[in-house]
């Protein structure tokens, strides 16, 4: 019952072939596909909230960029003490007397 409701519309595909086209490649002329949809795993996934986490949490688990997690974590501490700071939060009660 559930599945109706937050089931997502899926789009119509046609399978064209000009007359007068030699496939050399395999695939269609008219098919748009970007170029790093093959790297992706949320491409074509299968739909449902199960599988839906299922990708993300295989997504987390797998190895980034190290540079990017120290950039982010910075970020991210910049902006708790910019927000800290406008919530006049008083830092000391962390700091030995």
């Amino acid at each position: 019952m559930l599945d109706k409701i937050t089931k997502l519309k899926r789009n119509r595909t046609f399978d064209y072939s000009p007359r007068y086209y030699k496939n050399d490649t395999g695939g269609s002329p008219f098919k748009l596909e970007h170029k790093f949809d093959k790297f992706r795993t949320t491409v074509d996934a299968p739909r449902g909230l199960k599988n839906k986490l299922g990708n993300a949490m295989a997504d987390a688990r797998r190895k980034g960029d190290r540079n990017l997690k120290i950039r982010f974590l910075i970020i991210l501490g910049i902006l708790l003490f910019i927000f800290l700071f406008i919530i006049d939060f008083d830092l000391s009660i962390f700091l030995p007397q």
